[in-house]
C-alpha cells in the first residue's frame, strides 16, 4: 500500500460501528493495524492486531479475522473497544461532547507493531452529538445539568442520566441517547461548580427538583413520568429516587446497589444510613490492586441500609455484569427483585452478562478493569474480560432503548443487530 493520510468526512457517532478496510496491499501481505486515541486529560489509549491480506491485496475487518495482538478472531470493531491506556489505572471518559474523539489508524508492514514500515494512516472522527441533537445547559434553582433534545418539535420521552462516584457532569451517554429520540438530562449532583465537592448525605430533594424541572417546567417531556438511567452510585440513587419520589415511570439500573453505600441518603425526615464497610475483607489481586467486592456488609444484615424499593411504582430493568468486582451487583438486583415481589410489585427484568465488569458503557467503549476509587483512595479491580464486556455493552445499549421506548413512549421498538 502507498502511504497516505485521509480524514473522515461522514459524521459517525461513537455508538455506531466503524468499518475498517485496507486496499492496495500485496497478495497475502502480513500487516499490523494499530489504533490510538488521546483522552482529553492526556493519556493515550492504544490497540493493535495482526492480519493477513487476501489474495487480491485487500483487507476487510468485517471478513478477515485478527491473528493476535490486542484481540483475536473476527472482530470488526476490535481496534476501538480493545484500546488500553498507556498509563495504568486510567478510565476513558468524554468530558467535552461537542468535540469528537479522533482515532488514528495505522497500517504497518509485518507483525512488529513497533518496527514495521508505515504503509498508511487515517484519522477518524467519532462524534458524541448526533445530527440534529441540541445541547442546552441547565442552571435552574439548585440544579446543575445539561439537557439534550432530539430533532423535531416534541414532546419527547424524558430520561434523567446519573453517573457514579467521582461526580461532575458527564454528558456522553445522554448526548448519544438523545439521538435515539429521547430528551435526556445529564445531572450533576456533586463535585461540579458550586455543588459540594464531596458528600456525607445526599438529599433527594435536589433530585426531586431536577425531576420536576424535566417533567413539569420544561413542557417538552411526555408524561406521566420520566425514566432514570443510573450506573454504579447513579444506579443506587435511581433506586432511592424511585422509592421516595413521584414522577418516575421506568428505571434502568446498571450495576447499581440496593444498599446505601458511602453516604447517607435523606428525604424529608427519613435517613437511610450507609452499609457497614469491612476493611479486613479487602483483598489484593496478583497485580497488587485492591479487590473490594467482599468489603460491604450485606443489606440483609444491615437492614436499615436497604433502599425501600417496595414503595416504588417504577418498572425496573437491571443490567448486571457478573464479573463486577466493585460490589455484588447480581446479588443486589436479585434482592431488589425479591423485595418487590414480596410486596406484590411487578417482577423486574434482570439481564446478566457473564464476564462483564462494573462500568457497562455505550457500545465500543474500552473496558476499565482497574482505576482509582475515591472512597478507597487508590486503584481497585473492576472486573471484566474485554471481548465479553464489549458484547455486553452492545446488548445493553439496545435493551435500554427498547425498554425506555416501551415504558415512556408506549412504542414497541426493534433495534437492529447492527446499531
Amino acid at each position: 500500500g502507498t502511504s497516505h493520510v485521509s480524514k473522515a468526512v461522514r459524521l459517525i457517532c461513537w455508538d455506531q460501528p466503524v468499518r475498517i478496510a485496507v486496499c492496495g496491499l500485496v497478495s497475502e501481505q502480513p500487516v499490523t493495524l494499530q489504533a490510538s486515541l488521546r483522552y482529553e486529560k492526556g493519556a493515550l489509549f492504544r490497540a493493535h492486531a495482526r492480519y493477513r491480506a487476501d489474495a487480491g491485496g485487500e483487507l476487510d475487518l468485517e471478513r478477515v479475522p485478527a491473528l493476535g495482538g490486542s484481540f483475536a478472531r473476527l472482530e470488526p470493531v476490535g481496534l476501538i473497544w480493545a484500546v488500553e491506556p498507556d498509563k495504568p489505572y486510567w478510565r476513558l471518559l468524554k468530558r467535552d461532547v461537542q468535540m469528537p474523539f479522533v482515532v488514528e489508524l495505522e497500517v504497518l508492514d509485518g507483525y512488529e507493531p513497533d518496527g514495521g514500515l508505515l504503509l498508511a494512516r487515517a484519522l477518524h472522527e467519532l462524534h458524541f452529538m448526533p445530527s440534529g441533537v441540541r445541547r442546552v445547559p441547565v442552571r435552574e434553582g439548585r440544579v446543575w445539568a445539561t439537557l439534550f433534545l432530539p430533532p423535531g418539535p416534541g414532546p419527547y420521552p424524558g430520561i434523567m442520566d446519573l453517573f457514579g462516584l467521582g461526580g461532575g457532569l458527564l454528558e456522553y451517554r445522554a448526548s448519544l441517547l438523545a439521538g435515539k429520540g429521547f430528551a435526556v438530562m445529564a445531572l450533576a449532583y456533586y463535585n461540579h461548580d458550586d455543588l459540594p465537592q464531596s458528600v456525607d448525605t445526599l438529599h433527594l430533594e435536589y433530585f426531586e427538583e431536577a425531576v420536576n424541572y424535566l417533567l413539569i417546567t420544561l413542557r417538552l417531556v411526555k408524561g406521566p413520568g420520566i425514566g432514570l438511567l443510573g450506573i454504579s452510585k447513579g444506579g443506587e440513587l435511581s433506586l432511592a429516587m424511585s422509592s421516595f419520589l413521584k414522577g418516575i415511570t421506568a428505571a434502568v439500573i446498571i450495576n447499581g446497589s440496593v444498599a446505601v453505600v458511602g453516604a447517607n441518603i435523606r428525604y424529608k425526615d427519613e435517613t437511610l444510613p450507609p452499609v457497614t464497610v469491612m476493611r479486613d475483607r479487602v483483598k489484593m489481586t496478583k497485580d497488587g490492586i485492591k479487590d473490594v467486592v467482599e468489603a460491604l456488609k450485606s443489606p440483609l444484615e444491615d437492614g436499615k441500609s436497604f433502599i425501600p424499593v417496595e414503595r416504588s411504582n417504577t418498572t425496573f430493568l437491571f443490567l448486571v455484569g457478573q464479573d463486577d468486582h466493585n460490589w455484588k451487583s447480581e446479588f443486589y438486583a436479585n434482592e431488589a427483585s425479591k423485595r418487590l415481589q414480596a410486596h406484590g410489585k411487578e417482577k423486574p427484568q434482570i439481564i446478566c452478562y457473564p464476564e462483564a465488569g462494573h462500568y457497562i458503557e455505550p457500545p465500543y467503549w474500552p473496558l476499565c478493569r482497574a482505576a482509582h476509587h475515591v472512597l478507597v483512595g487508590g486503584p481497585i479491580f473492576y472486573g471484566g474480560e474485554p471481548r465479553a464486556h464489549a458484547m455486553a455493552q452492545l446488548d445493553a445499549w439496545k435493551r435500554l432503548q427498547i425498554f425506555f421506548h416501551k415504558h415512556l413512549d408506549g412504542v414497541e421498538v426493534t433495534i437492529p443487530t447492527k446499531l
